[in-house]
């Protein structure tokens, strides 16, 4: 079916936003005539028979720790930056609209990309376009109820241990995190520079596909981290090996997530797959790594918001000549405060080995058993080609239980998608019914295993389709 024409698809969404405006997603959205004016080029460009890419006149949202330009704020939804306005644009960004693509607005999210459900958040919680008392997932939740609930249908986010993949299975689209370093970080505000990741929201993995082609054409030179899109070998095959990860199967894991998992594995089985169990043992010590891991690197990240040269600048600073310590306890909210407590302790001098180093140990023998699972050359026997596991232990939660979370509690939810993370591996979880997801996962660098894996589910019935309406 063709697409409306940009002008429309422009109004549509702008009337959109409007009545879902109590979903929260939105931090801010481009003028009107702003947009207009990008949608009427982009129209004209394909009229005539010279669209500057597939994309061209597709409308996107960006999350909100992605710097983008005037109009548009770059908030991280924290108070200490408030009103910022970056003087740059993310490479992502800059690449996207010389496609001809259109920022529609930036969107809510956990302050500084630290959480789980969208709830901490200068700007108020973001809610679940299916079910309001819901939690929408995070830290990308405003990207994907926007995508969701039919703003828009691509989104930028980002994914630092599930961030991404979260948030979609909780709202029943597709998220996907690619390799590390296949997209560029630069224009991208840090939270933990090794595990941070730029990725898609999307209604369908093709629109996820196109976009991720798109944007990871060529490495940046602006960004250090920054890999040529690799070639790796897969197993020339029309059947796949599909890793089954026993260790994903917790005793915490919910029963209807069970039981979609089983039927999605049923579905590719059905079609001619083959099913093999397989064993990441040191899964279990994931979670924990990261949460070292993360913090530590934030607080290092976040010493620059002093209110010295750009932000918020409080009062009590300004009246009593002190440094920072009064706009840095006003700025920050208590999660983003909590972490940079953990990250600084977990560096400090008598701590450093306990902690810090002991979770870059645990980081490498996760990294170790995916490398052992998906072998190191096409004629190892012991390869599989992918892995498939649930993205979350249970449907999203709601909001009131996840905003009333104590201690370690709220973070939780991250167990099953922080082992790519640590890894640095691709993910993409794919909706298989309302609010849950399964990730499928590949080696480094394997994203064309994972399109072929999201085919063949889709044409198995086994991908939950989102009604326009939703």
């Amino acid at each position: 079916m063709p697409l409306p024409p940009p002008t429309t698809t422009v109004r549509a969404s702008l009337n959109a936003i409007a009545r879902h405006s109590a979903l929260n997603a939105f931090v801010s959205v481009a003028p009107e005539s702003h947009l207009l004016a990008k949608a009427a080029a982009a129209e004209a460009r394909i009229a005539a028979g010279s669209p500057l890419s597939d994309l061209d006149g597709r409308l996107i949202a960006i999350k909100d720790n992605i710097c983008t330009p005037s109009p548009l704020r770059t908030t991280c939804a924290s108070k200490i930056l408030g009103n910022y306005t970056s003087p740059i644009s993310a490479t992502v960004v800059d690449r996207l609209e010389a496609a001809g693509m259109i920022t529609l607005g930036k969107t809510n999210m956990d302050e500084f990309g630290m959480g789980s459900h969208s709830v901490f958040s200068s700007h108020g919680a973001v809610k679940n376009p299916h079910d309001s008392d819901l939690s929408t997932g995070g830290s990308s939740g405003g990207s994907a109820a926007a995508v969701a609930a039919g703003i828009c249908d691509l989104a930028l986010g980002t994914d630092t241990g599930g961030s991404i993949r979260l948030p979609s299975a909780y709202c029943s689209i597709t998220g996907f995190k690619p390799s590390y370093g296949l997209l560029s970080r630069w224009g991208v505000v840090a939270y933990a520079n090794s595990l941070d990741t730029v990725g898609i929201l999307s209604r369908n993995w093709r629109d996820a596909r196109s976009l991720f082609s798109l944007l990871s054409a060529a490495p940046d030179t602006l960004d250090p981290t920054s890999i040529p899109r690799p070639n790796p070998k897969i197993r020339s095959s029309s059947t796949l090996r599909i890793g089954i990860p026993v260790d994903y199967n917790l005793h915490e894991l919910d029963d209807r997530v069970r039981s979609a998992w089983i039927r999605t594995l049923e579905s590719l089985s059905n079609a001619g797959h083959e099913i093999i169990p397989i064993s990441l043992p040191n899964t279990k010590h994931a979670l924990a790594a990261y949460y070292v891991l993360a913090p530590a690197e934030a607080s290092s990240n976040l010493a620059r918001y002093d209110g010295l040269r750009y932000g918020l600048r409080s009062e009590q600073d300004r009246v009593n000549g002190t440094l920072f310590a009064g706009t840095r306890g006003e700025g920050f909210g208590e999660e983003v405060k909590k972490r940079i407590l953990l990250g600084a302790f977990s560096l400090s001098a008598g701590k450093m080995d306990n902690y810090f180093i002991q979770a870059q140990k645990i980081r490498k023998m996760v990294q170790d058993d995916f490398t052992a699972v998906f072998g190191r050359d096409e004629g190892d026997a012991s390869q599989v080609d992918v892995l498939i596991a649930p993205t979350s232990p249970s449907p999203p939660p709601k909001i009131a239980e996840v905003a009333d979370a104590h201690g370690t509690d709220g973070y939780v939810a991250d167990v099953l998608t922080t082992p790519a993370s640590l890894a640095g591996i691709p993910s993409i979880s794919l909706p298989v019914e309302k609010g849950v997801g399964m990730q499928v996962m590949a080696q480094w660098g394997g994203e064309e295993v994972l399109w072929k894996v999201a085919e063949g589910l889709e044409e198995a019935g086994g991908i939950y389709q989102l009604e326009t309406s939703e």
